[in-house]
């Protein structure tokens, strides 16, 4: 009783090093604690004056001082 009870003990401790092994392995080895800290760099977002969504700055379309998404939105009042 004793050995099969000693038995399924080890079987689990056995599976939950495998997963947490596994799972490490998937996340690139490093815990959260361990990361680097790196600053992210974005780019700069811009406002379309029509529909007001927005976009990356660099694909903005300017007419009269101000910020469009499309050349179509151009054409169309801002709101």
């Amino acid at each position: 009783m004793m050995l099969k009870m000693l038995f399924w003990i080890a079987l689990v401790i056995l599976i939950a090093f495998a997963v947490r092994s596994k799972l490490k392995g998937l996340t690139g080895g490093q815990g959260a604690a361990s990361r680097p800290e790196r600053a992210i760099e974005g780019e700069a977002m811009a406002c379309c004056a029509h529909c007001h969504v927005y976009f990356p700055a660099s694909e903005s379309v300017q007419a009269d001082g101000q910020d469009y998404c499309s050349a179509a939105h151009v054409r169309l009042p801002a709101q």
